[in-house]
């Protein structure tokens, strides 16, 4: 997902899609500590990618106030 993207969406979709991120992100760090992933920058960019969603919701939150 991209930044666009990420403007593009309903902030009610981002929080459903931030959930469901952090999730697998939990279970590439758990999958990782058993055996080694095959890429393990997977994890690093998903750990951005949560980052991008939180920030742009922050930004909503504080436009709206």
């Amino acid at each position: 997902m991209k930044k666009e993207e990420i403007k593009e969406l309903s902030t009610q979709d981002l929080k459903d899609r931030l959930e469901q991120m952090e999730q697998e992100y939990a279970q590439l760090k758990i999958n990782h500590s058993i055996s080694p992933l095959d890429n393990p920058a997977k994890i690093t960019a998903e750990r951005k990618m949560i980052a991008r969603v939180k920030t742009e919701l922050r930004a909503r939150e504080l436009n709206i106030k």
